[in-house]
């Protein structure tokens, strides 16, 4: 099997009857018009809640099924002095999730501790034995994050020890949905809340809107300080952006206003996050995804998810530097890890001929850190453009990580193998497994008869789309403001990618023996680009099409204009 090398250009051509309606409604840019068009965003009533999207916009928390249960438990138990576990998943969006929870509920005075599965000893999601520790602990009442829509037996469990139950998760149901005194997912039958598709630090959030909602009607908060929800938004953001959710609907607003948060944050956590990862200025959610997010994750990823969690609640500056510091480390850590088993699973590739044939990846092997393989199998879905998924071997058990493509829905291709699997969740996108080792070769064979049986040759090929072809002169400074009142950009509203045809190629050179630098020329006008990790393109023709986004770029004070390469070929004359 070899790499993807070639990418198929498809410039989108959206419906002109609504672009010009919307140009004519809302006084907009005929491109941003055109953008709003391409992402389903039709109507002038959409378009501008989507341009303006303010918190005022977030959908009524209690159309979530369950709600009411959940708000009414978490009351009485304040009222009683009860005791709370929040119950999280160890990936960002689980740490978020827990800290939001943690620092509200100590906000309001409410009795909570926090559990989060280690995930070499007890795996993913609420087990039998976090339970039994929580109930040790004193717990009446376990409230869980980012997790427990598939947790039936567990639930029972619950049950059988007095402890009230309450989910709030985001990952695709099973065929049961388990007996507790609440189950909050907008993915669950017959929830009427408009929004499908929050990541679990949203859910999260939605339930602290309904508690401060309710407490604020019983006048909880006379004479008291009331906790001011804006505040949250940076682990909101954090979460959301780090678990690679759709930015639409309410997941866009949080993720707005969040970031703002985030750049502002006065979480001691937070600003010693920031530092550690080099990142200062403006926090986009670039910053998000490729630098805070990994270090809050790392420590989860290879031991004990509640360093992050404490770094996130921590109020001491010099504390919050010495756990980052640690983050910081434990990430270098698990990258040399990540180009390890990289390296590994990429000869095991090369090395297997039968993979040529295949439109599934499945590998496994006894040398693997559970933690990492997620990001790998990432990685090779890049390289590849295949279903992917890795398996860690010990004593005969194997955990595996999955990701997909946009064509091939992961999860469900899990349920159709589930008679190979001990256990599995997740997503359209990613998607984590256990497995006996017995079934493996099973497995293997009804997970590419599945791909097989759902993919074609197209569907291999990677898609680059296109918004639009531009002239030399429509690229402009004030075209890139243009864009930015779309952001914040990310899965679901991606960042804008055009084209340009017939550019001579006047420069080029290799930066740091990785990426590519182009002088091109074209209508005129000279325009600097940069191909990030597209050494590989030279050489490169004399003539080019070139697909890209559109940055300002500062360097020593000074800004210019910059085409941000995605893809080139050879220029062809039209």
């Amino acid at each position: 099997m070899k790499p993807v090398s070639e990418r198929r250009w498809s410039i989108r051509e959206p419906d002109l009857t609504e672009v010009e309606l919307l140009v004519k409604e809302c006084g907009i840019h005929r491109l941003v018009a055109a953008f709003l068009v391409n992402r389903g965003i039709t109507g002038p009533a959409a378009a501008s809640r989507f341009l303006s999207s303010s918190l005022a916009d977030i959908h009524d928390p209690y159309l979530l099924l369950g709600m009411e249960q959940a708000v009414e438990r978490l009351v009485a138990a304040l009222d009683r002095g009860e005791r709370v576990c929040v119950y999280g998943d160890y990936d960002v969006d689980g740490i978020t999730s827990v800290a939001l929870l943690i620092g509200f509920f100590r906000a309001i005075g409410l009795d909570c501790f926090y559990h989060i599965p280690k995930r070499l000893e007890e795996g993913y999601g609420l087990s039998v034995e976090g339970i039994d520790s929580a109930a040790a602990h004193g717990a009446r009442v376990i409230v869980t994050v980012d997790c427990g829509i598939t947790a039936v037996a567990e639930a029972a469990h619950c049950i059988d020890v007095g402890i009230d139950l309450l989910i709030t998760d985001h990952h695709t149901p099973g065929d049961a949905i388990p007996q507790a005194l609440a189950v909050i997912n907008p993915l669950r039958p017959g929830c009427p809340f408009p929004f499908k598709l929050p990541a679990g630090v949203g859910v999260a959030f939605n339930l602290l809107i309904a508690l401060r909602g309710r407490l604020r009607e019983r006048r909880y908060f006379a004479g008291k300080e009331e906790p001011d929800l804006r505040e949250y938004l940076d682990l909101v953001a954090l979460g959301t952006v780090a678990d690679i959710v759709p930015l639409v609907d309410e997941n866009r607003v949080f993720v707005k206003y969040g970031l703002s948060a985030l750049t502002n944050s006065a979480r001691k956590g937070v600003q010693a996050l920031k530092a550690v990862a080099g990142v200062s200025g403006p926090v986009g959610c670039g910053a998000v995804g490729f630098r805070l997010a990994p270090r809050l994750n790392a420590a989860g990823r290879l031991e004990d998810a509640a360093l992050g969690v404490e770094l996130l609640l921590c109020n001491n500056r010099q504390k919050a530097v010495e756990m980052a510091a640690e983050l910081d480390a434990s990430n270098a850590e698990r990258q040399a890890l990540e180009q390890e088993i990289l390296r590994d699973a990429l000869a095991m590739v090369k090395g297997t001929p039968k993979l040529s044939g295949r439109k599934s990846i499945v590998l496994a092997s006894e040398a693997w850190h559970p933690g990492v393989i997620g990001i790998v199998a990432s990685r090779i879905v890049d390289m590849f453009h295949r279903p992917t998924i890795l398996i860690a071997l010990q004593d005969g058990n194997g955990r595996g990580s999955g990701r997909s493509i946009p064509s091939f829905h992961l999860h469900d291709a899990l349920l159709a193998c589930s008679e190979h699997l001990l256990k599995f969740g997740g997503h359209k996108h990613a998607a984590g497994l256990s497995i006996d080792e017995s079934t493996l070769e099973g497995f293997v064979e009804k997970f590419d008869e599945v791909a097989g049986g759902l993919l074609t040759d197209s569907d291999l090929t990677p898609q680059l789309g296109i918004e639009a072809e531009l002239s030399p002169n429509e690229i402009t400074a004030q075209l890139v403001e243009t864009i930015d009142s779309l952001a914040p950009f990310g899965m679901g509203n991606p960042e804008p990618v055009f084209m340009l045809r017939q550019a001579k190629v006047a420069g080029r050179r290799i930066l740091k023996e990785s990426h590519l630098k182009l002088t091109l020329l074209a209508g005129g006008k000279a325009f600097d680009a940069v191909g990030f990790n597209m050494a590989g393109k030279m050489p490169v023709p004399e003539v080019v099409d070139v697909a890209f986004s559109l940055q300002i770029n500062n360097w020593n004070g000074r800004q210019n204009l910059q085409l941000r390469l995605k893809d080139l070929k050879a220029g062809e004359r039209r």
